[in-house]
């Protein structure tokens, strides 16, 4: 499946990106570096925007797999492309009809 291929290659640099950014300065630091200045809030609302629509696509993707949303949804908010990018990477292999 291409998207699982793209996440993961999106998933591992992301994740040592992020593992890295809060190896500096915590998880709370990520979010209160952006706190400071209209373009940080800028940045905090399109991400949180760019996640609704995220999960806009995913809730009702995961029901039609008879994949239980929630853990994606908590995931997506406490962190962020991290629950979307992991549903797609667990996603089970469909075959095409």
């Amino acid at each position: 499946m291409i998207n699982k291929q793209i996440a993961l290659i999106i998933l591992v640099p992301f994740t040592l990106l992020s593992g890295y950014a809060m190896a500096q300065v915590g998880y709370l630091g990520i979010l209160d570096y952006n706190r400071y200045s209209p373009a940080g809030w800028q940045v905090l609302t399109d991400l949180v925007i760019a996640l609704g629509l995220v999960l806009s696509w995913l809730i009702p993707e995961a029901k039609k797999n008879n994949r239980n949303p929630w853990p994606w949804i908590l995931a997506t908010i406490l962190m962020g492309s991290f629950g979307p990018l992991l549903y797609l990477v667990t996603a089970q292999q469909t075959t095409p009809e």
